[in-house]
């Protein structure tokens, strides 16, 4: 198994304040969603995707940890990303066209994720074609009676080659995940599937890297990541992260406790 380098830590904090710089500059929110899930994104596309690997983005209101990431991969520029979210861009709030390296389908309506991940990874079991299908959703997502039919058609189908990737910030729209719905943790519900569940931190390098390494050949795998939504932000593990933007004073917050934080 790869392990996390200095140079590797040196690259997502950059990563991390080119994402906050860009959200700033383009007056644009969901930058608590994008930081509760930066880490999981950076781990998985430096150390674990390879050619045969497909990954589709279900929570697509975090756009910006994807192109961030991309940009840390070198697949996107500097001058593209200046462009995030404005007029005539490539790179919108939600991601979508062919512009963007890597992207299968256009997402932001959520729940549409892991169906079009079941059906990917069937098509490479009927293909018998090597490498998983990852896809990225948000616990509030989870709400969505269409993930829940993936599931089954997923175990029914025993596509062991999907990986469901669950950010688990226990915030959506409206409130707490307890609030909407009475749950706070997704993990016994997903069990009771048959599938194999890891619970893990979300923010943890090691952890998040040591889940995608211990993948089962014969189940359905599923990593819930315990996030906070808004990691870093003056008004972190809040549910006004999910759409305010930053002042510049908030920015100037935010990028002085990412570089303490990650320093330390």
């Amino acid at each position: 198994m790869k392990h996390i380098t200095k140079k590797f830590k040196d690259t997502l904090l950059k990563t991390k304040l080119r994402m906050v710089r860009m959200h700033y500059e383009a007056k644009a929110g969901h930058l608590g969603s994008n930081l509760s899930c930066i880490d999981i994104l950076m781990i998985l596309h430096h150390f674990q995707i390879t050619e045969n690997d497909y990954f589709v983005l279900s929570k697509g209101h975090s756009a910006g940890a994807l192109y961030s990431t991309l940009w840390s991969l070198g697949s996107i520029s500097d001058s593209i990303l200046k462009s995030f979210s404005k007029d005539g861009t490539t790179l919108p709030g939600h991601p979508s066209g062919a512009s963007i390296p890597g992207l299968l389908f256009s997402t932001g309506s959520l729940g549409h994720g892991p169906s079009l991940s079941s059906g990917l990874a069937l098509s490479k079991k009927i293909k018998n074609e090597s490498g998983y299908i990852y896809c990225l959703c948000s616990d509030g997502e989870m709400q969505e009676g269409s993930c829940w039919e993936s599931i089954i058609f997923s175990v029914h189908n025993q596509l062991h080659n999907m990986v469901l990737l669950i950010d688990q910030n226990g915030l959506q729209g409206f409130g707490s995940t307890e609030e909407v719905v009475s749950y706070s943790d997704l993990s016994s519900r997903l069990k009771s599937f048959n599938t194999h569940v890891q619970t893990v931190n979300g923010h943890n390098l090691k952890e998040i890297l040591l889940s995608l390494n211990n993948l089962r050949k014969d189940r359905l795998n599923i990593v819930v990541f315990n996030t906070v939504k808004g990691k870093f932000l003056h008004n972190e593990g809040k549910v006004e992260s999910h759409y305010l933007p930053l002042t510049k004073n908030q920015y100037k917050f935010a990028c002085s406790n990412i570089n303490k934080n990650i320093l330390e």
